[in-house]
């Protein structure tokens, strides 16, 4: 247990989640959710999320209900979804992004608890408005900035151990990718990569590096590649792909032709998998697939993949982490980093011993 509820928080029956709205800080935000159910046992637990991120949850048994929210266009919308909430009858709401809009909803809702940091000016739409942490008073990774949004709340008395945030239900996922796997005539091991990020080009690697650490990794455990994006990094995806080819490697360009589940089951049965900061590095990491992720203008103390089979690859640039979207000088912290640094780093991955959901030898 992490201890007991604080006694002058109301009792929480029927509990409203609203979830982060970037797949990274889901994944990030998991262990909260499940110190949430850790914390009120009996509740029933909702979720509101996107309604692209509503697969992650399909096998997190941490959850009774996720509800799709599509992103309002206007007042009338966000009310319009809000009163449908009502007969639910949520007495609590828990809100784990910043956004006034989140708080707004669940005030519109008439949920009668609304629990939620005092950002994004929405103070006065929580009737249990908790401070922000200062720099350095939690650890810097941002699993625990939800945490303790729980803590400082009175849900908890302490934090979850949370060394390395895992998904639920990884071992089913993984075998759904194999059945995808043999349903795409591809057999062996396989690698993925995934080129893009959506906060911006400065947090992506070059695809021709990509393409040819890619290959070397493929060429050594004699594996196919699986590359990974949305369907606005079709382009992107294809940059990586045809080098691939051009070597002799297996590729299948999937960029938009997954959903997310779909992507998690196909990610969760690869051998390796090379990636920018992104939400499939998060992912990825969190299924307990070997990950080998390329920072630059981001921060990997923040928002690194957690695990021991994890491993982020930065090299030195006197500008960064900038947290820019865009590099307006020459990109250096993603020049800097040779494909042969991360073919070494993938390499020294899989000769560590075999995780547990498999007793295939190591390449």
């Amino acid at each position: 247990m992490l201890g007991a509820v604080d006694p002058e928080l109301p009792a929480l029956t029927r509990v409203l989640v609203r979830a982060t709205n970037w797949l990274g800080d889901v994944v990030m935000s998991l262990p909260a959710l499940r110190a949430i159910r850790e914390a009120l046992p009996g509740a029933y637990i909702a979720v509101v999320a996107r309604p692209g991120l509503v697969d992650f949850y399909a096998r997190e048994d941490c959850v009774d209900r996720v509800i799709p929210c599509p992103k309002p266009k206007g007042f009338r919308e966000r009310r319009a979804f809000a009163a449908s909430l009502r007969p639910e009858r949520f007495d609590g709401a828990i809100l784990l992004p910043n956004a006034f809009d989140a708080a707004l909803m669940a005030w519109m809702a008439r949920i009668p608890v609304r629990i939620g940091y005092k950002r994004d000016g929405r103070s006065l739409l929580l009737t249990h408005g908790v401070a922000v942490p200062e720099p350095g008073e939690i650890p810097r990774h941002e699993r625990f900035y939800y945490l303790e949004l729980l803590r400082r709340a009175g849900l908890m008395d302490r934090w979850p151990d949370v060394e390395a945030i895992r998904l639920g239900g990884a071992d089913k996922a993984r075998e759904a990718g194999g059945r995808r796997l043999a349903a795409l005539g591809i057999g062996g091991p396989v690698i993925g990569i995934s080129p893009g990020a959506a906060y911006g080009n400065a947090k992506r690697w070059l695809p021709e590096r990509f393409a040819e650490a890619g290959s070397q990794v493929a060429a050594r455990i004699e594996a196919s590649v699986l590359i990974f994006g949305s369907g606005p990094e079709r382009e992107l995806c294809e940059a990586v792909a045809e080098p691939l080819r051009a070597s002799g490697a297996a590729v299948r360009n999937l960029a938009g032709e997954t959903t997310l589940g779909e992507f998690i089951d196909l990610a969760a049965a690869c051998r390796v998998f090379l990636t920018n900061d992104s939400g499939a590095m998060h992912v990825a990491s969190a299924l307990g697939v070997p990950t080998v992720a390329v920072f630059g203008a981001t921060d990997d103390a923040g928002t690194g993949p957690t695990g021991a089979l994890a491993r982020v690859v930065r090299e030195h640039a006197e500008c960064a982490p900038c947290m820019l979207r865009d590099c307006p000088i020459d990109h250096r912290c993603m020049t800097r980093v040779s494909a042969a640094r991360v073919r070494e780093t993938a390499l020294e991955l899989l000769e560590e011993p075999a995780p547990a959901w498999t007793h295939e030898p190591r390449s």
